[in-house]
């Protein structure tokens, strides 16, 4: 237990602040067990309280995680530790499957958007006492989210998907509360939660979305909170299938209080229907990024949801950033009005690569993922050895371990970057990177 490295401090925040300093520097690995409190409450001469105060903090830091008896370990992936970082360098002459990223060729051109905008300003300068959303966007936001059969509801903006969700679950949830979330997942929402101090809990999902036994499990567990993708599910491409809502929304009607939250992120990129769980609780949101559709540096995602959600996050808010620019909101909506980006157009070219490869690894004996979207899940025995033989190969893919809780062992590819004449390429590579002994016929 802790090797050679010693915990310091008299007061709860220096003995926090000892651990954390020697998780950041590699003094404390990943895993390891703490001493239990009293024993480590005695060896510094304090009060077992202020350890336990101590260890809450770090807890709520998302440093370390508690099991009851079992005792206190640093988290696997500490909150300072983004998944992002587990990765391979792409080296030069390597193709980039890894990052995650759309094809830039299906993105718009934003000058025209952007000069609009700023002629628009021009004319009407924003200044302090903005309104959190233009009434030009809230227009076509509403429009779109009625036609989609979302609960009409407040809409504000937020910086982005995961601004918007990690805003919603700081309003309603405190340090050491559990969020049921996707698993594998998206693996910026997987840091957030323990780094605002939440619990994980994973649920399985299939093609079409979330388990409902799953969902139910999360909840006896005591989640408070669950965290859904709508369409386009980051890493294996799950739609939430009409069939799979109204499973959903049948189990979340007994649970009232559970606060829902929906990533409607693959809007403008799929051409499947979204079945919204909206409503389903009394608490409850749906995000819609644009960084999919129109770019991932336009930092905006449309966020609606019950009146007290909203208004807890709008007020929230004013304090912190005071709203998202005016002049990213404006040229948003000349881009909706102009049509700069056509989903089916979109989801139509991204269905080209992604099915075709995923038929091929079916012709391979492989199962793989992708039901819409832009990446695709295979299932791997050894990801480290799979992405290592992929690099060799030229191929560079994101390992499974940025996704993943408890679900097994896989590898994501991102079909942006690959032809439809590279498919059959692609599909002999992760053939010989899952199994070496085939390499000389699929390599």
């Amino acid at each position: 237990m802790l090797g050679e490295y010693r915990i310091e401090g008299r007061r709860a925040v220096e003995i926090a602040a000892s651990v954390e300093r020697a998780v950041g520097v590699g003094g404390l690995a990943p895993g390891e067990l703490l001493p239990p409190m009293r024993e480590l409450a005695v060896e510094l001469g304090v009060n077992p309280n202020t350890v336990a105060a101590a260890y809450r903090h770090l807890r709520d830091r998302g440093v370390i995680e508690t099991a009851g008896r079992r005792g206190s370990r640093v988290r696997p992936r500490p909150a300072s530790t983004a998944r992002e970082m587990i990765g391979v360098d792409v080296p030069d002459g390597t193709r980039d499957l890894a990052t995650g990223n759309p094809d830039i060729a299906l993105l718009p051109r934003l000058g025209q958007a952007l000069a609009a905008a700023a002629e628009q300003y021009e004319e009407q300068p924003m200044l302090y006492g903005a309104p959190l959303i233009s009434p030009g966007l809230e227009r076509l936001a509403r429009a779109a989210l009625l036609a989609d059969g979302v609960p009409d509801g407040p809409i504000i903006v937020a910086s982005g998907a995961l601004d918007g969700i990690e805003r919603v679950l700081a309003a309603h949830l405190r340090p050491g509360d559990v969020v049921a979330v996707e698993d594998p997942g998206w693996g910026s929402l997987l840091d957030l939660i323990p780094a605002l101090g939440l619990r994980p809990v994973p649920v399985a999902l299939d093609e079409d979305g979330p388990l409902p036994a799953q969902v139910e499990r999360a909840v006896q567990q005591g989640a408070r909170a669950l965290v859904v993708t709508s369409r386009a599910q980051n890493p294996t491409g799950a739609a939430i299938s009409a069939a799979r809502s109204q499973e959903l929304r049948a189990m979340l009607a007994d649970q009232p209080g559970l606060l829902l939250i929906e990533d409607d992120h693959g809007h403008g990129i799929v051409d499947l229907p979204l079945h919204p769980l909206a409503g389903a609780t009394d608490h409850w949101v749906l995000v819609r990024s644009t960084a999919k559709a129109y770019g991932p540096d336009l930092r905006l995602a449309t966020l609606t949801g019950d009146s007290v959600t909203v208004d807890r996050v709008g007020g929230r808010s004013r304090l912190g950033p005071g709203w998202v620019s005016h002049l990213l909101q404006n040229a948003v909506i000349w881009l909706w009005e102009t049509e700069a980006v056509r989903p089916e157009q979109v989801a139509a070219s991204y269905a080209e690569r992604r099915d075709p490869l995923i038929e091929a690894l079916a012709e391979r004996g492989i199962d793989a993922l992708g039901r819409s979207g832009m990446n695709v899940w295979v299932p791997v025995p050894d990801e480290t050895g799979a992405v290592s033989r992929m690099l060799h190969a030229g191929w560079a893919v994101a390992p499974g371990a940025r996704f993943r809780m408890a679900s097994p062992q896989g590898i994501r590819l991102t079909i942006s970057a690959i032809d439809v004449e590279e498919v059959e390429v692609v599909a002999d590579a992760v053939a010989a990177a899952i199994r070496p002994a085939l390499a000389g016929r699929y390599g």
